[in-house]
């Protein structure tokens, strides 16, 4: 079955014509989840160029994600709509190119069009502002940066999109899915910070410890048993791609790293423990523990987490449609594809345990459910 994608694009120009920029969003038209975002400041231009160029930006972060994906288009641009709805002419010389290229991205049948009010398109309008205000500084827009889904979430409650919902997967329904992707997630083996209980993410780059490259050996021994990894795919950082490597000698494969799949950095909290942080930043700390919209000083929140995470599952599900992937990654990755699958609050995320080298394993569906099937197996290393 197809998935479908909710595509909500905005454009705008300080001037008309004057500095401009687009966003657009993508998300996943059964649960509201966002899967992608774009923007860009596009120079001196009017309010219908920089709302086709929103258009084409999202309708191509769609196609990344899935070529074969229905996309429903929502903008507040009545003439956007209508014109590549084909109810209006296009009449001026500058809107035909872009209207031309954003047919081209997706097959005609696999987009439609909706307009919607603009106060209903508040995310792809902060992530315009966004990409005009940093061309005002003379940057460019940086997604790392972007505060437009926490601030959208943070007014609009309600879900975006009123589809009904995939059914729930049960063990009869599952029968009738058809293959699933199945990711077996993998912690990495243990680093000196691992074993002193310290912060590491992205901002530190430790390797295995001795211990660790045991650990790594014993799953690797455990799933050449197994004989059901098909593929492999590490995190970018070392403690990730060494503990990748030696699973994949076992069994034959090549390592792909998917940078999508690193540890959150943890800014000024790197290398501390916890009772550290506790003693320096009490009040960080705090709000950290109470929101995943919080970020440790100069580091990452879990919510940014969750959308490049989110971003990288899509990416490989299209990928290795129907086989297993060995995904060895981190504890944040691993415990937010988890929580994602069973449809858990952000704060599930503090009442798992997951240990070095250990496996965890989910199923996605072809109708867009997912299914745990495993979590915290450390039985190899016993």
């Amino acid at each position: 079955m197809a998935r479908t994608f909710v595509v909500e694009a905005d454009g705008g120009s300080r001037g008309n014509p004057g500095p401009a920029g687009y966003g657009a969003v993508v998300r996943d038209a059964a649960t509201g989840e966002v899967l992608a975002e774009a923007a860009e400041f596009i120079g001196t231009h009017t309010n219908n160029v920089a709302e086709y160029r929103g258009l084409i930006a999202g309708l191509r972060a769609a196609h990344a994600l899935d070529p074969q994906a229905r996309v429903r288009v929502r903008m507040d641009s009545k003439l956007v709509v209508e014109q590549m709805s084909g109810r209006w002419k296009i009449k001026h010389p500058d809107m035909r190119p872009l209207a031309a290229e954003a047919k081209a991205v997706l097959p005609a049948e696999q987009v439609s069009y909706e307009w919607i009010p603009r106060e209903k398109n508040k995310h792809a309008d902060r992530l315009a502002n966004e990409a005009m205000d940093a061309g005002k500084r003379g940057k460019q827009w940086e997604p790392g940066r972007s505060a437009a889904a926490l601030v959208t979430a943070a007014t609009e409650p309600e879900p975006v999109d009123e589809a009904p919902k995939a059914p729930p997967v049960g063990w009869a329904a599952a029968a009738d899915l058809g293959t699933p992707t199945t990711f077996v997630l993998l912690r990495h083996g243990e680093t000196p910070l691992t074993a002193e209980k310290r912060f590491s993410g992205s901002g530190d780059d430790p390797e295995l410890s001795e211990k660790g490259r045991w650990q790594a050996q014993r799953v690797a021994d455990a799933l050449a048993a197994r004989g059901t990894v098909q593929a492999v795919v590490s995190s970018p950082l070392a403690r990730c791609r060494q503990t990748a490597r030696t699973v994949a000698d076992r069994l034959g494969l090549d390592v792909r790293v998917e940078e999508g799949l690193r540890e959150t950095d943890f800014g000024a909290w790197e290398g501390l423990t916890f009772a550290e942080v506790k003693e320096r930043h009490p009040a960080e700390l705090d709000a950290w523990l109470g929101s995943a919209k919080a970020a440790p000083p100069g580091g990452e929140s879990f919510a940014a987490v969750a959308r490049r995470v989110s971003l990288a599952r899509d990416k490989l599900i299209a990928r290795y449609a129907g086989r297993t992937v060995l995904v060895v990654t981190h504890v944040t990755p691993i415990k937010t594809l988890v929580r994602l699958a069973l449809g858990a609050p952000p704060e599930s995320l503090f009442r798992m345990e997951l240990s070095a080298a250990a496996l965890s394993a989910v199923a996605y569906y072809g109708d867009g459910n997912a299914s745990l099937r495993l979590l915290n197996d450390t039985s190899h290393l016993r």
